[in-house]
């Protein structure tokens, strides 16, 4: 027995698995980014957003890395699957248990065949048995379903690292978004303060028979323009803390913050190439994760084609006394082998299979297209950068023209040149003008965060470990 049992686990450990070994698919990479900045500095592995040197994001990013409730259920969702690897795994070893128990019974005197008098009626048997079970993996089915599980489990992490990348981001665009709306804010109760102060002299000129009720209208037309560009303003600001501080794993409400968008310093750019990406990005990992479970799922269909091959053993006491159930006589013990398999199954096993293959297809076609979408991804957040660049610098100059426009359309109108539509003319360009240009640099700041979003990048382990110590806090 010793020798077949010997036999059967050196068989197990240099038994082959069926199936396909995973081989990774090779990728058709571009050679090189469309509009990649050349000088750029590698910095795709930083905390990217410290680099805004804005302590309330850095502050706001931490929170929301620790609070968040996708987070949270995505680093439940990581101890699922590893307890579903380990339970996979565990019939590659042999199990072991116990059992006891303790019996009386009374056999009937009035039966067919009628109880000796030697024999003690009713009679009463004490078992403390030992039992050890191991299914022989000899064709790899274990193992393959081990493999799947093992690659679920990382696509899993790969899923919450996806997550943390999307929160991060998220967290600082909406800051980014929240300091641009801020900025439009100022620039609108400015300009009513400007138009105020415009109605006030138009009125006391209009009293005094200078300039006619025309004119005092337009200036009040002007006036109640602005002032209803502050509620919709306002509005959208208590909406974006409101989506921020949710992302934060707050009750809705206000966001605290203490620069102006213009004290943000301007990121470095990331530079990297295309294999960088496959290496860093979480989609991407998730994808091949998923493919190489497909993949396993093959062979562990393809194993229900060959024979189980299970052993099993028992070893224990038994005694009708208790106070004689541990004497050497008392002892049982059995043990035996098993082999089961398949001769007709109507097709069972080969659907199986069927379904693994298509699903490894699957697989790999949602590999392939998260590895386009990665690229596209860069690509769009490369070229948004620098057209967003330039429209911003041109913005400026429109800002900077229509001030100077507005300027000597005042003076002329002053000096009796033009009359009052040439200066509302000029005001009515300025003022969408400037909240243009603070929308513009919201969006040109913006573009720095997708850029690193789309980059993936080591940053995400970073900012992980930092939800890692948070939980360990909690904890």
């Amino acid at each position: 027995m010793r020798f077949l049992i010997g036999l059967f686990f050196a068989a197990s450990l240099v038994g082959c698995a069926v199936g396909p070994d995973y081989i990774q698919p090779k990728v058709d990479a571009p050679a090189a980014y469309r509009f990649e900045d050349k000088q750029a500095r590698d910095t795709a592995n930083t905390c990217w957003w410290r680099q805004f040197e804005d302590p309330d994001l850095d502050a706001l990013i931490i929170e929301a890395l620790s609070n968040n409730k996708n987070v949270r259920f995505a680093a439940a969702n990581v101890e699922k699957a590893a307890g579903v690897l380990t339970q996979t795994r565990s019939p590659l070893f042999p199990q072991f248990g116990y059992s006891g128990s303790g019996t009386k019974q009374l056999a009937s005197e009035q039966g067919a065949t009628p109880v000796p008098a030697s024999v003690p009626n009713p009679q009463t048997t004490y078992q403390l048995l030992a039992n050890a079970s191991w299914e022989i993996d000899l064709w790899g089915r274990i193992r393959r379903l081990s493999e799947a599980a093992q690659a679920s489990l990382l696509a899993t992490e790969e899923a919450k690292r996806g997550i943390i990348l999307s929160l991060v981001s998220s967290v600082a665009t909406s800051y980014i978004q929240l300091l641009g709306l801020d900025m439009q804010l100022m620039i609108a109760k400015r300009t009513l303060d400007t138009y105020a102060e415009s109605v006030r002299l138009f009125e006391l000129q209009f009293r005094y028979g200078q300039v006619s009720q025309m004119n005092l209208e337009q200036a009040r037309t002007q006036y109640e323009t602005a002032a209803g560009t502050i509620p919709q303003i306002e509005s959208q600001i208590a909406q974006t803390e409101n989506a921020l501080s949710i992302l934060l794993g707050r009750n809705p409400g206000p966001i605290q913050r203490e620069r102006t968008i213009f004290e943000l310093i301007i990121p470095a750019i990331p530079a990297g190439l295309p294999s960088d990406i496959l290496l860093n990005r979480p989609d991407i990992r998730q994808a091949e994760q998923n493919l190489i479970a497909a993949n396993a799922q093959i062979g562990a269909a393809r194993a229900l084609y060959y024979p189980t091959i299970s052993l099993t053993g028992a070893f224990g006491v038994s005694s009708a006394d208790l106070s004689n159930l541990f004497n050497g006589s008392a002892r049982v013990w059995s043990y035996a082998g098993s082999v089961t398999g398949p001769i007709f199954t109507a097709g069972g096993i080969s659907g199986q299979v069927k379904q693994a293959e298509s699903g490894r297809d699957a697989a790999l076609i949602s590999y392939e297209s998260s590895i386009q979408s990665a690229f596209a991804d860069v690509e769009n957040a490369l070229v948004a950068r620098e057209k967003l660049a330039e429209q911003l610098r041109a913005q400026e100059r429109l800002v900077k023209a229509s001030k100077e426009y507005a300027r000597l359309a005042m003076l002329q109108f002053q000096g009796g040149y033009s009359t009052y539509l040439t200066v509302l003319s000029a005001q009515q360009q300025l003022f969408p003008a400037e909240l243009n240009q603070a929308q513009y640099l919201a969006s040109a700041f913006t573009s720095y965060v997708n850029l690193y979003k789309a980059m993936g990048g080591g940053w995400v382990t970073a900012s992980e470990k930092m939800t890692t110590v948070a939980g360990a806090d909690d904890s």
